[in-house]
């Protein structure tokens, strides 16, 4: 009789379990996504504001990205044509 009452109970609370994970994943996932949107919303808010400092009207800037040391004219090496041999 004790092992007819515990199957049971496995299956009621395998049951309830089932219809709660229904009910309650949409509501976690929702909530995870959207925390994570705040979180992804705050971080590119910071990364804009620094990229684009306040100007002023009539001010005018000048970003130079060019890196000194690299220089395109400059030879690497020499090219060398391999012939395939049959």
């Amino acid at each position: 009789m004790v092992v007819l009452q515990t199957i049971l109970f496995l299956i009621i609370v395998y049951y309830i379990a089932k219809i709660l994970w229904k009910w309650l994943a949409p509501k976690l996932l929702n909530y995870a996504m959207q925390k994570t949107e705040e979180r992804f919303g705050q971080q590119f808010g910071q990364f804009y504001e620094g990229q684009n400092p306040k100007e002023e009207e009539g001010e005018t800037i000048v970003d130079k990205t060019r890196n000194p040391k690299s220089n395109p004219s400059k030879k690497v090496g020499e090219y060398i044509d391999f012939e395939e041999i049959d």
